[in-house]
This record gives structure tokens, sequence and C-alpha cells, in this order.
């Protein structure tokens, strides 16, 4: 009898490989993006990368690569830009004389982790200006590679400036190669969370998005899962389909789970007031109806069950350490 090893993918790091991936430099003016919207939970952002190599289908951002005269589907996983010069943007904002300190959200339409941060390190060269200026920050991300800035990290949590969600769809390896293709396995992110709660690193866990009739039944286990692994919060976002995704993950789901497409966008429209989706603030993370309501209740009962901390007892982080950047000149200070 022979026995040959292989890959399941359940603990791989992430699938690197992008079929026909191009990289471009973003010039922008500025990495700061200010935000009005009252449910996301910060005010300000920055974003290293457009588009993303790991191939969500889900993912909320796809339709903002129309926006650049490009499709929301392949050209968004392989027509990729980073900020080429955030360092030296990011400190000439922050050294603006009427910068006022607010908790940076990092990598949020994209994952500030993805495969193209492994090469170009725009997400560590952020970091590090952030650390240097005792600048608070939040993190979401599904990439293992975030584990490489642990030095930074942990510095961060030293003085309360850094907390960091890892986001999981599902346990499922089999979900996980066709829902997320090219991100970390759902245990490398477990073994994520451990690594960042060992460190000291505020780490919570994100379930999202929950999709009906596909991930819905697992919340409980990733609740779980994560809790042990040494997730102190918790949080969760119904799936979300603007503009064009809605096509796209109805194009998934024929393809995937044609047996049961019509029923899971039956529970979406029921969340959704009768839509594919519903961009009303305040609703549109959750949804709305019975069976938001049910997915409400089981998370809500899970998290107290599991001992995670309740929205009351959200993780704030200070902003009163931060000083400015300073100038890159000769010239000694007075000392005054």
């Amino acid at each position: 009898m022979t026995l040959e090893q292989s890959d399941d993918g359940w603990y791989q790091e992430e699938i690197v490989e992008t079929p026909g991936e191009t990289v471009l430099p973003d010039r922008a003016r500025s990495v700061i993006t200010s935000n009005d919207s009252p449910d996301v939970g910060f005010d300000v952002s920055i974003n290293p990368y457009r588009g993303c190599a790991h191939g969500c289908v889900y993912c909320f951002a796809r339709p903002t690569h129309a926006y650049l005269g490009l499709s929301p589907g392949l050209d968004f996983e392989t027509k990729l830009f980073y900020k080429a010069d955030a360092v030296n943007l990011l400190e000439a904002e922050l050294a603006k004389p009427k910068y006022v300190c607010k908790t940076i959200a990092l990598g949020i339409n994209t994952d500030g982790y993805q495969p193209l941060e492994k090469r170009l390190e725009v997400t560590r060269g952020i970091l590090g200006v952030l650390a240097r200026c005792r600048h608070p920050v939040t993190i979401v991300t599904k990439s293992a590679l975030i584990v490489r800035d642990l030095d930074l990290l942990a510095d961060l949590a030293k003085d309360r400036l850094v907390s960091v969600m890892l986001s999981i769809t599902s346990l499922s390896p089999e979900i996980k190669r066709t829902l997320e293709p090219r991100t970390a396995s759902p245990q490398a992110r477990l073994r994520v969370i451990r690594q960042l709660s060992e460190a000291g690193v505020s780490v919570g866990v994100l379930v999202a998005p929950v999709i009906p009739a596909i991930t819905d039944h697992e919340m409980e286990d990733i609740l779980s899962a994560a809790k042990s692994a040494g997730a102190t919060r918790a949080g969760y976002v119904l799936l979300r389909l603007p503009h064009e995704l809605k096509i796209l993950f109805r194009e998934w789901l024929a393809e995937h789970y044609p047996d049961r497409a019509k029923h899971v966008m039956s529970l979406i429209n029921q969340a959704r007031g009768g839509k594919d989706y519903d961009s009303q603030f305040g609703t549109r993370m959750r949804g709305t109806g019975p069976y938001a309501q049910l997915l409400r209740t089981r998370f809500d009962l899970a998290k107290r069950k599991l001992g995670f901390a309740g929205a009351e007892e959200r993780y704030e982080l200070d902003t009163t350490l931060f000083r400015p950047p300073r100038p890159d000149t000769p010239q000694l200070s007075l000392g005054f």
C-alpha cells in the first residue's frame, strides 16, 4: 500500500497565485478617507489597496472598481492598485497643525493584508508611521500575513492603541475554497487569533458575511472556536449585495448551489425589505424582518453563553498619546 500526502487547504496560510495579475501605483493625494456613515463604527480610514486578490465573491467593495472603468468581477481580483507614496502622505497629514487624532480603520474596503502586501509592504509602512506617532488603529482582516507585523502590533497594544478583528465566514474548507478562493484557511485564521491574543493584542472575531442557508448555521460554531482561540469581542454582518454584486453572487449561487439558489435569495429578500439589497443606514448591516431578527437573537445568545464582551463594553482605544511626526530637518529643537 502506498500513502501519498495531500493538502486539503485546511491549514494553508493563503493561495497567492492570481491569474493575469496587473499591479499599478495609485497616485492619491491623500491616504486618509473620512466617513460619515453612522453604522460602521469609524470616522476615518486608510485603504492601502484598490482591488483584492483574495477573490471573495461576496466582497461589497467590488462595485468600486466600476469607478475606474474596470469590471467588479475578474478585474477586481487581477487589476490591483496600491498607494505608492502612502508613508510620506500619511506623515504629511498627521503633521498638519489642525490634525485631530481619531482612531483610523486600516484596510476596510479591501484587505490590507491581501497577498500583494507580502511583496509591497504598504500596510506595514503605514502601521510603522502610526506606531511611531502613537496613533490608534483598528484592523479587519482574513489573512494570516498580519502576524508578520506582530512586533508593531504588540508595541501598539502596550498603550491600548490597536484592536484587530479576524473575519471568518465559514469553518468548512469546501465552502471556503469556492467563496474565498485565495484567503487563509479558517484554521489559519483561528491560529492568528491565538497568536495575537498571546502577544497581548486585543482581538475579536467578525462572522461576516452571514450567508442565508449556506453559512448561517455555523454562527455559533465560529464564535465558539474563536473564543477558544482567544477572541474577546465578536460581531457579525449579514450578506450585502450592492450594485453589480447581486449579479455576481447570483452567478456563484447558480454554479455552486443550484439546488438552493432560490431559497437563499428568498431569505435575503425577506431580510432586505423584498429587495436584493437595502442600503439604509442602521439596517444594512443586519437586515430587518423575522429571519434577520432570528440571527440577532442567536448571535446575542451565543455571545452571552460564551462570555464575549457586550456592546456596552466596547474596546476604546487611546487617542491622548498621539504625537505628530517630526519634520525631516537637521535643525535642533530649542529644548525649552
